[in-house]
């Protein structure tokens, strides 16, 4: 493949087809599926794979619309970008279509003479044909598509969109045609994609699983919701150590799940993200550090005595939220921005995993916290032998669960330990992979050649150099990712789609006709509210005003203070932790639904305030020089 530096490669085309710009074969049938390719006439790669696209076109005819946009890669195939310009100028005479297919006909090398033959054979003006490969024309055109390319995060050549959704399945006949003709399958899985790239899906599912639970919480079917939620449900004997209810084993068994997620996100962020700097990662830090304190001052100044207890409701950012609303602002909102919120809300993830374990342990076991010494002991173990096993980590954590639950401690904290143990490997380099990879391929094809020339019918898949090729496959593929990263990828939905909104869907499913009158009821919600929309807020921007001005961190340049102030004010909203931390801090239900409730509308406040006062600024506004609260 060739390969050029790009950014996280889109999930969607950037760029509808264009029929009066593109190049554009077929599609004049009704509901046309189209393939939109990014190639180089050089690169061996495109050059097999249009076969396969003539096989496509062939099988599906004029319901099929075929678009090449150039994706000259002259540093790995030098001339590419003169033969995509030679294209475009065959275009400029109507004849790009013929070019095209002849560039790709033509055997490697190609050489400014093999095209000037072609020009020649296909009657085209070669003066003009001279004039315009040089032309200003026909260099901008190429290098529009590549720009956009780049802009896309497209990294190498050949890159394919189906129907506006990047393809990353096989460039074979039949994986492609599956593709293209989507089967019901397909579709749910090209559905599913659609909507996993819109910015704020996670937040949406989220919300729709808190609304739902506050629906049924608050109609006729509420005694069955509470009966779903607290019903018990065990492993072993009942009233044993592993016997909770439906709600218990979503916020502690689900949540670890979440928890990894959390930890292996930290873990990224302190070795290659934004924490890894130490002068870009102190400005997060602090603001995270003061975007706890503060909230957590402002409920005290509310609540005394019992009430207290509810201090760190309002001190937990939800990223999946924040994040979403920031995307959903688009460029109003700087990449450096967000990585500073995305910092910043990682940080805050160790404050509240921190806070968990230190300010609401439950009646301590000894016997049970040596227990976890040792699950914790196996898993470094596990790290110090170098295995990447995934099954060894597995019960190790299971062991860790267990023992943290009988300990008296959050038992979902187990997934933040997992994630400090799973191993890491070195990058590899990408020749020995390429090689193996290769070999595997090339002998696969041969066998299939031989097989032909031979008139046998015996099928390959059922051949020992079948199985054998597809281990090297495997084997290569496994090594560009640590067992890590192949958590990460595996749970990450999961996590997203499911295990989060059922935790919102068993916590948020709380009463509003709950009894406000009761002691310090009122008191605890109005703490809540003011600590996410007031306290939280104005800690992140204290905290960040101090240390610039200490000159312990450095400002964002190309952020003004209108939109700093937004964002600090998006993190007051604090969802999934927070309703974790209500739980915890209050023994009694009504106590724990009122701060719930206040999570709620403080959320919903902050939400609002921030996307407000970010919108308020108007598109295209001199950046103030004051680009946070500390310049």
């Amino acid at each position: 493949m060739a390969n050029d530096a790009g950014a996280t490669p889109a999930i969607r085309l950037q760029r509808p087809i264009d029929f009066q710009r593109d190049h554009a074969r077929g599609g004049n049938a009704d509901r046309p599926v189209s393939v939109v390719v990014y190639s180089d006439y050089l690169c061996p790669y495109c050059r097999r794979l249009r076969y396969v696209l003539a096989r496509l076109r062939q099988a599906l005819g004029e319901r099929m619309v075929y678009v090449f946009r150039h994706f000259p890669n002259e540093q790995a195939h030098p001339g590419a970008e003169y033969l995509a310009r030679a294209a475009e100028a065959a275009g400029m005479q109507g004849r790009f279509w013929d070019m095209h297919d002849r560039l790709y006909a033509q055997e490697l090398p190609l050489t400014a003479d093999h095209v000037e033959e072609i020009a020649r054979d296909l009657g085209l003006d070669l003066e003009r044909f001279a004039r315009d490969i040089s032309s200003p024309a026909a260099a901008a055109r190429v290098a529009s598509d590549l720009a956009e390319a780049r802009s896309s995060g497209i990294a190498g050549t050949p890159a394919i969109f189906v129907d506006g959704l990047r393809y990353d399945g096989a460039w074979d006949f039949y994986s492609m045609l599956e593709a293209l003709e989507r089967p019901v399958a397909a579709r749910v899985e090209r559905r599913v994609r659609v909507f996993a790239s819109l910015p704020a899906s996670a937040g949406l599912v989220l919300l729709l699983a808190a609304a739902a639970a506050l629906i049924c919480a608050n109609s006729p079917i509420a005694p069955l919701y509470r009966m779903f939620v607290e019903s018990s449900f065990g492993i072993g004997p009942p009233g044993g150590t592993l016997s909770l209810t439906i709600g218990e084993w979503f916020s502690e068994g689900l949540l670890a799940i979440f928890f990894l997620l959390v930890g292996l996100e930290i873990r990224r962020e302190m070795t290659v993200g934004a924490l890894s700097d130490r002068r870009a990662a102190i400005l997060p830090v602090v603001a995270a550090i003061g975007g706890v304190v503060a909230p957590a001052l402002a409920y005290l100044a509310l609540n005394r005595g019992p009430a207290a207890v509810g201090w760190a409701v309002p001190t937990a950012t939800d990223i999946a939220f924040t994040l979403g609303i920031l995307a959903l602002l688009g460029e109003r909102v700087s990449p450096s921005l967000r990585v500073f919120v995305a910092a910043l809300a990682v940080v805050d993830d160790i404050l509240s995993v921190l806070t968990l374990a230190i300010f609401y342990p439950h009646e301590f076991e000894l016997n049970w916290l040596a227990a976890c010494t040792g699950a914790v002991l196996v898993l470094f173990a596990l790290n110090r032998w170098r295995v990447y096993v995934t099954l060894p980590y597995a019960i190790a954590t299971a062991a860790l669960w267990i023992a943290l639950h009988g300990a008296g401690v959050h038992a979902a904290l187990a997934g933040v330990i997992l994630a400090a143990f799973l191993p890491a490997r070195p990058t590899p380099k990408a020749g020995p992979l390429l090689a193996q990879a290769a070999t595997a391929l090339a002998a696969l094809e041969q066998a299939e050649v031989d097989a032909e020339a031979s008139d046998s019918k015996r099928r390959l898949d059922q051949e020992p150099l079948w199985d054998w090729a597809s281990r090297q496959l495997s084997a290569a593929s496994d090594r560009l990712l640590s067992p890590a990263d192949r958590i990460e990828r595996a749970v990450a939905p999961w996590a997203a789609y499911i295990i989060l909104p059922l935790f919102a869907f068993s916590a948020t499913g709380v009463s509003l006709a709950i009894d406000q009158n009761a002691p310090g009821a009122r008191t605890i919600m109005a703490g809540v509210i003011l600590g996410l929309v007031v306290g939280k807020p104005v800690g992140i921007l204290f905290a960040s005003f101090v240390a610039i001005k200490t000159r312990l961190a450095i400002s964002l340049d190309d952020v003004n203070l209108r939109k700093f102030i937004g964002a600090a004010c998006l993190c007051g909203v604090g969802d999934t932790v927070a309703l974790l931390m209500a739980d915890e801090a209050f023994s009694e239900d009504i106590y724990s639904s009122v701060a719930k409730i206040g999570v709620l509308i403080g959320s919903s406040a902050a939400a609002a305030l921030g996307a407000g006062i970010i919108l308020s600024e108007r598109r295209g506004a001199v950046t103030e020089s004051a680009a946070t609260p500390g310049t």
